[in-house]
């Protein structure tokens, strides 16, 4: 039974401040439009990449999610050290991040990612402005129409946003990372990191070898870090983690070169490795080393059973997490049982790039917009859009690439 005690704890201290994290980040999907700061990141100035670094700070989007909607902003006007502001700044952190960050690792963690994911975006976007100034304006396609939701209830838009669709959409990688985080704290010596790599730079460039590649939630991550944190990995490290890691993937990496182009996606990639690293090592050698302590996820609380580790209220908001996250499991299987049945008399389209539950619903939506479309379900694993009717293969192929995904 003691080794449920990790997977238990990290849940009882996540799962309140994520729920809340949820509501607000459903609060501010219907709410706040998107024609709020829209005239405000047009023009290559400053103004118009602080608005568009400072409007993806609190959005829960991921690395691939925010692609999307970043070329959504391009479309629609935005300059492209705006968009690039807000490619980096969007997918470091968010408000549900934000919540679950001062639940395991304390207030100044959880200050410091939203400050950095804005300073790297900004020092982005004006690279991005001042080195492509002579670039042409490839901004080929078509604004895209947007979707009237005033008909529909307000509150239920909230509650379906953020306890629906967002626990589908980071539900896996949450649940993905509290488990390795558990299996870490069990199995894996403590003080691993600093009885054989003690160099914090050295410790930070290992996690950027690993984080960078691979798809990482904002959220998921965290408990992720609080363990390896445990184990020795420098606080500094432990950051770099949390940012970098989020910030980017292949499948990221893959479409910004394409969009953007390659000169655009080096400033995109320097500025989020050269941040992260900059604030780690000034966690390490510059800030209070009790700043960083393992106050709230120490060795007991993962190792032994403590009846004042778990309250009413995280029981509570543990066992409706649950409940969600089980939800999540059950619409991903009757999604599968549709998409099965619509694949036998669909067409089929390839699309690269998509690889979250964001993804595929941004692929159906604009997808289903098109003439001739009866109906849209995409298969994630695959990358397999199936679409009944008969709509014009260039058109589909002019929407996938215009939200940046990849063709074929």
């Amino acid at each position: 039974m003691q080794f449920l005690y990790p997977f238990i704890s990290l849940l009882n201290e996540m799962s309140p401040y994520l729920l809340l994290g949820f509501l607000i980040a459903g609060v501010l999907k219907v709410f706040v439009p998107k024609e709020l700061f829209i005239g405000q990141i047009s023009n290559p100035a400053f103004h118009s990449v602080l608005w568009a670094a400072l409007a993806g700070v609190p959005l829960p989007l991921c690395s691939c999610g925010v692609i999307p909607t970043a070329m959504s902003l391009r479309r629609e006007g935005a300059s492209k050290g705006a968009t690039v502001a807000f490619l980096i700044s969007t997918p470091q952190t968010g408000i549900d991040s934000i919540a679950a960050t001062y639940s395991l690792l304390g207030l100044p963690f959880a200050l410091l990612r939203p400050v950095t994911a804005l300073v790297t975006g900004l020092f982005g976007g004006m690279a991005t402005n001042r080195f492509e100034k002579k670039s042409p304006d490839n901004r080929p396609f078509a604004k895209e129409e947007t979707t009237n939701y005033n008909s529909k209830n307000k509150v239920v838009q909230v509650l379906n946003y953020a306890f629906v669709e967002m626990i589908e959409n980071i539900g896996k990688w949450l649940v993905l990372g509290i488990l390795i985080a558990g299996l870490i704290a069990v199995f894996i010596p403590d003080s691993i990191f600093t009885s054989y790599l003690n160099n914090p730079l050295l410790n930070m460039l290992i996690v950027l070898a690993i984080a960078i590649p691979t798809y990482t939630c904002a959220t998921g991550s965290i408990p992720l870090a609080a363990v390896l944190m445990m184990k020795g990995l420098t606080p500094g490290a432990a950051f770099v983690f949390l940012m970098a890691g989020p910030a980017t993937s292949i499948a990221s990496i893959t479409v910004t070169g394409k969009i953007l182009g390659r000169k655009t996606l080096f400033i995109y990639l320097a500025s989020i490795i050269g941040g992260s690293i900059a604030c780690g090592l000034l966690i390490d050698y510059l800030l209070p080393a009790q700043w960083f302590s393992m106050s709230m996820m120490n060795h007991d609380l993962l190792h032994q059973h403590h009846h004042e580790s778990f309250s009413w209220i995280k029981t509570v908001c543990s066992a409706m997490l649950t409940l969600l996250l089980i939800n999540a499991l059950i619409q991903k299987y009757i999604h599968s049982a549709k998409l099965k049945n619509q694949s036998l008399t669909a067409k089929k389209y390839l699309i690269g790039g998509m690889t979250c539950n964001q993804c595929r619903m941004t692929v159906e939506n604009a997808l289903a917009k098109l003439p001739d479309v009866q109906s849209v379900k995409v298969d994630l694993q695959n990358g397999v859009a199936y679409v009944e009717g008969n709509p014009e293969d260039s058109t589909v192929k002019q929407t996938v690439e215009s939200l940046g995904y990849v063709w074929g």
